[in-house]
């Protein structure tokens, strides 16, 4: 990992974390949202708030029930959570949160169950500081890109007029999942109907190189990419993939850390990144990827996980850096949950952009009523327990 950024580093006093929540929230999804991992009718997640000093601050856990996109589940970073990383956290001393990542590395892998720890403390140490959050990570924009992420449809017919509410809805950008059977037929009617809209494929690791000369024909669609088209651990195969395409293949669950995006640009396995936090381990662990992207031309962008407005927010906040030179696929809170937790909600104007909070911390107020209809369970640690 790379050294911080010297405008990131903070002057602010010794804080510790006295105590930490753990809730485990389900909210419904405004409509099913179909990939080739399976159909997602609700978000089920941790909620880790970090206090100190009677404040606090919040980090999402992005793990989901069951072990499909990653290794990672919500009970496996619940046991990480309890049983080593909240331990080893309570009543510890940090001068900045970028001391938290490297406190929490004697745990290995689990980068999921330690970004919802250290996006936590980042949010508390900004809320601190009465800064927001994107001050504390080296953000300036004001105004991030959004574009909007379509789940498999029916027929390609369902999936153009889907597309076609979205570019509706100010979205500049689209991307829509793949998968075997649904693919170049359903990509060749969006083409058709929208010639100029910025698009890209996700096929969420559901192809094997066996399927290359399908991907020659996605290449004469005038893709932006084609994200993460082979298994999650395959850079190997993603290099020798890309070498025959013009169309550049971006990676995401394959990019789970700082070391293994050295790994896929070294190989050539991609030549554009999706970077999610809580995917990558948190804050610290991002901010070393954007950089190491920003330093080498490669282009890079945020993607999401149907977080909450509250992990939302805080993809708001690290886009707001240069680096993140593409739209991502932060939409707004209404287009996926019926009540989501945060006020006032993420929303996309008619621009296709995302105003970056100035308050302090993620910079919205969370509506704890809808929080507590929410939760399935609520654990809490001291540090004088």
């Amino acid at each position: 990992m790379c050294d911080p950024d010297a405008s990131r580093v903070n002057a602010a006093s010794v804080f510790r974390v006295d105590r930490i929540v753990i809730r485990g929230l389900e909210l419904p999804l405004r409509q099913p949202f179909q990939t080739s991992y399976g159909r997602i009718t609700h978000k089920s997640f941790l909620l880790v708030e970090a206090c100190s000093k009677g404040v606090s601050g919040y980090g999402e856990c992005v793990a989901g029930p069951e072990p499909f996109y990653c290794p990672e589940t919500n009970e496996t970073a619940l046991h990480m959570l309890r049983d080593f990383l909240i331990p080893h956290t309570l009543g510890v001393p940090f001068a900045q949160p970028w001391d938290v990542l490297p406190h929490l590395d004697f745990v290995r892998g689990h980068p999921m169950a330690k970004a919802a720890l250290e996006m936590a403390v980042w949010d508390l140490a900004a809320r601190l500081q009465n800064a927001p959050l994107s001050k504390l990570l080296g953000g300036s924009a004001a105004k991030i890109r959004a574009g909007a992420a379509v789940g498999l449809q029916a027929s390609p017919a369902a999936l153009v007029e889907r597309v076609g509410r979205e570019v509706s809805s100010g979205y500049g950008r689209l991307k829509v999942k793949i998968e075997p059977g649904r693919d170049l037929e359903y990509v060749r009617a969006v083409r058709t109907q929208f010639p100029d809209l910025p698009l890209l494929v996700d096929a969420n690791s559901a192809y094997a190189l066996e399927h290359t000369p399908l991907f020659q024909q996605l290449d004469q669609q005038h893709l932006m990419m084609i994200e993460q088209p082979l298994a999650w651990d395959d850079l190997v195969g993603h290099a020798a993939l890309q070498k025959g395409l013009d169309t550049p293949i971006c990676l995401d669950e394959s990019i789970a850390s700082p070391a293994q995006l050295e790994t896929a640009l070294e190989l050539g396995a991609c030549r554009v990144v999706n970077l999610k936090p809580g995917r990558v381990g948190g804050f610290a662990a991002a901010l070393a990827i954007h950089d190491r992207c920003r330093t080498s031309g490669v282009p890079l962008w945020c993607g999401g996980m149907f977080e909450s407005g509250i992990g939302r927010a805080a993809n708001v906040h690290l886009q707001s850096l240069p680096g993140f030179n593409l739209p991502g696929d932060t939409s707004a809170s209404e287009r996926t949950f019926v009540e989501d937790l945060i006020d006032p909600p993420v929303e996309v104007s008619s621009h296709g952009e995302i105003d970056v909070p100035t308050a302090p911390g993620l910079g919205h107020d969370i509506i704890w009523s809808r929080v507590d209809r929410a939760t399935r369970f609520r654990e809490e640690w001291s540090a004088d327990r």
